[in-house]
């Protein structure tokens, strides 16, 4: 088995990618030709074999509703379908496809259920949109008006709107934290070498984290800013405008230096955040992301200058928990903490993926390092796959079982580990 041990700094992040979020590419790649399987640890049988997906990008199950599972395709459409091995159809549950611009890393990329779904049917997506030549990025709330069977797409309440220069590095995944807020991750616009120094400019909502809350409208404002001692670092300041550039330092940011946060988790133990950053051209990211720390892109990719001509001063930048190189991938697929009941050897640690077909997980090693450790080789073919995944995105269910989305097959493949 390859490994790659790394310096664990305080902490860390940056990153854009080729495929799912990165580099200056703006399109996935194509399928992969089959390869022989070459893996230790992990079997990835494929779930609901009935069922094939276009270009999914997420999959959720809503709070304490076991029985369904919602997926997200790229071009606009929510599917929701019973969690039945056996199920072999699927219901809109909702359709916005004629607002959504679909083109390379754009579309319908983030979906996130209100903890109180069950009784409020509120739900919150994110989507590019283009309008008079101008490509967004979209966060709205929808409501259900059926009790939860769907969501209205009439309902649509737009909350953030901001102002893109390229199609790639959307970020656009959503979450609530353990806190009850809404965290949104946008990367930082598109461009190689973040050309508009979007991700360090606390003026700007690109590449960053963000945090707001979704269940207070002050002075009939679209949301409200956590505040108090563990609020938003500039919770004080007025929100930023409708094309997401403020006057002042953004309240809405909960941490900032991302290239294209390609997907994140809470570990649902601990509540820590952990996020995959997309690298530009040599590096991949994991951190583990806390309030107000500056991650570092532009000025560095993982823990690395990245531009040295400039100088690269380090003072007050956090590192990634770990990083790495093009041996092992092209585009991280940030994953999850598992924390579910099947018995192994990674319980506790976290798992994640690369766009190129490497599965991994970071093992703590001691006190000062993690180990990056693939138990799918990049380019390999897990058991029962024909070919390497094209991950695009993890999937937990409420047990804390891990699913992941076969981007260019359409296919769900659960992680059963072998180890």
């Amino acid at each position: 088995m390859m490994s790659r041990t790394l310096r664990r700094w305080p902490i860390g992040f940056a990153l854009a990618s080729a495929a799912c979020g990165g580099g200056g590419s703006g399109d996935f790649p194509p399928p992969p030709v089959p390869a022989p399987a070459c893996s230790q640890g992990i079997s990835t049988p494929r779930s609901f074999p009935d069922l094939t997906f276009s270009s999914p990008v997420a999959m959720k199950q809503a709070p304490l509703d076991a029985s369904r599972w919602f997926v997200v395709e790229q071009a606009g459409l929510i599917h929701v379908f019973d969690n039945e091995e056996s199920a072999a159809a699927t219901l809109d549950f909702l359709d916005i496809r004629a607002r959504v611009t679909f083109s390379g890393e754009a579309g319908l990329l983030g979906l996130a259920f209100h903890p109180d779904f069950v009784v409020n049917g509120r739900a919150f997506v994110n989507y590019s949109h283009l309008a008079g030549g101008t490509l967004r990025s979209i966060t709205s709330e929808f409501t259900s008006a059926d009790g939860g069977a769907t969501l209205d797409a009439d309902s649509e309440r737009v909350l953030m709107t901001v102002d893109k220069p390229a199609n790639n590095h959307n970020g656009g995944n959503l979450a609530f934290g353990p806190d009850g807020f809404l965290y949104i991750g946008l990367g930082d616009g598109g461009g190689a070498g973040d050309p508009q120094g979007n991700a360090q400019n606390p003026l700007r909502l690109l590449g960053k984290m963000l945090r707001i809350d979704v269940d207070v409208q002050p002075g009939g404002a679209p949301y409200g800013i956590p505040a108090g001692a563990a609020g938003n670092p500039f919770a004080s300041n007025p929100p930023c405008n409708v094309n997401g550039i403020g006057a002042q330092n953004c309240p809405e940011i909960y941490a900032l230096g991302f290239r294209n946060p390609w997907r994140w988790s809470f570990d649902r133990q601990t509540g820590e955040l952990w996020v995959g950053d997309v690298g530009q051209s040599s590096f991949e990211e994991i951190n583990r992301v806390e309030r107000g720390a500056n991650y570092g892109w532009d000025i560095r990719e993982g823990a690395h200058c990245f531009e040295p001509m400039t100088g690269c001063a380090t003072a007050g930048l956090t590192d990634p928990v770990a990083e790495y190189g093009r041996d092992l991938g092209f585009s991280v697929t940030g994953g999850h903490v598992y924390r579910g009941i099947q018995s192994t050897q990674l319980a506790g640690r976290y798992v994640f993926a690369d766009f190129g077909g490497m599965f991994a997980s970071l093992a703590p090693d001691g006190v000062d390092s993690f180990t990056v450790l693939p138990f799918v080789q990049p380019g390999c073919a897990p058991p029962e796959a024909p070919g390497p995944l094209q991950v695009s995105s993890f999937a937990e269910d409420l047990d804390g079982e891990l699913y992941v989305l076969d981007h260019g097959r359409g296919h769900i493949r659960q992680l059963v580990f072998t180890d």
